[in-house]
């Protein structure tokens, strides 16, 4: 792949964080996320309260990124955003800014797709990181989306194991939710397992064929489990809290880490890199790292900042699209269903 300089703002807003930031090739400018308290009063991402606060956030934003990174808007080369998936009404926003900009500038527009810009925020220029080379097994965890995918090249990637009902982030949140514990509850449960012990609880491991993932059923066992123990003590929650988050999150990585496994049997592949909000997880990651040592893996674990969902991977995506001269048209929509 050729390269050519370049400076990229990039829009990210798929659900509830509206972020932008700047790239000049393959080295991030600036990243800044605006995130939307107002979910945590309701439990969970409210998609008509995300777009409008999206609306409010998104020009601050793009301000702020551009000065962060100290140039003008006119020395920008491309804008790119992310077309899907996501809320479709986070999406418009997003999508309507980064036409309506491109256009005004009169330069090129480049749709993102969220999980591929997951996956290749490896690819952003860092000190002292070092890059997957491909082929590789990308697991992309999230809220919304638990996948393994094997990556080719930038843009040959094959999903090859995904989930078939509940996400592993949704696993973590709902769980904190049965155990009263305020959202977003996944870092919670991280937070707390940390105390606690992984073995107090054993919870059964859902048996499914190839490289699929199910969550709901272990949600559903949580739950039964929590009820019939606070009905014997009802104060069971605040006395084991640490070790029935230390044992619901090791039986999530078990789910994820077995079917790394497999994925690296089938594939001969034995670079693994992780992506998406889940992998801030500090158990997932030292679970892959201990993979190393294990099954002689060569994990890649990108900075937090990168994990979340933030514009830099959206920039990334757009550079490499840039150039290849892979540009969107004025009639481009966004996609709340976006395959890889």
């Amino acid at each position: 792949m050729s390269t050519k300089d370049c400076y990229i703002l990039a829009i990210e807003s798929s659900c509830d964080d509206t972020s932008a930031a700047v790239l000049y090739n393959e080295k991030i400018l600036s990243n800044v996320v605006a995130s939307q308290k107002i979910h945590e009063a309701y439990g969970g991402v409210v998609p008509e309260l995300a777009s409008r606060a999206h609306q409010q956030n998104i020009v601050p934003v793009v301000h702020q990124a551009l000065a962060k990174a100290n140039i003008d808007k006119k020395e920008l080369s491309a804008i790119a955003f992310t077309r899907g998936p996501g809320l479709m009404g986070s999406l418009l926003v997003g999508t309507s800014f980064a036409k309506s900009l491109a256009y005004g500038l009169n330069i090129p527009l480049i749709e993102v797709n969220h999980m591929q810009a997951h996956i290749l925020a490896h690819f952003i220029e860092e000190a002292e990181y070092e890059k997957p080379t491909f082929p590789f097994l990308a697991l992309t965890i999230s809220g919304g989306h638990t996948q393994i995918v094997k990556v080719k090249s930038y843009f040959d990637m094959e999903v090859i194991g995904e989930t078939i009902d509940d996400a592993v982030g949704e696993a973590f949140d709902k769980s904190a939710k049965i155990l009263g514990l305020p959202y977003p509850g996944g870092p919670l449960i991280d937070k707390y397992a940390q105390e606690g012990n992984p073995k107090a609880f054993p919870f059964t491991k859902p048996k499914v064929a190839g490289l699929n993932f199910s969550f709901s059923g272990l949600k559903t066992a949580i739950m039964y489990f929590v009820q019939n123990n606070v009905k014997e003590d009802p104060d069971f929650i605040e006395k084991s809290l640490n070790d029935i988050c230390a044992s619901i999150q090791y039986t999530i990585i078990n789910i994820l880490v077995d079917k790394l496994k497999k994925a690296v049997k089938e594939t001969g592949i034995k670079q693994i890199a992780i992506g998406g909000g889940v992998s801030a997880n500090s158990g997932i990651r030292a679970s892959l790292k201990e993979g190393e040592k294990r099954f002689g893996w060569k994990t890649h674990i990108p900075k937090f900042e990168y994990t979340t969902d933030n514009a830099a991977m959206i920039a990334i995506v757009g550079y490499f699209k840039y150039l290849e001269n892979d540009f969107a048209d004025e009639n481009v929509a966004a996609k709340a269903r976006y395959h890889l």
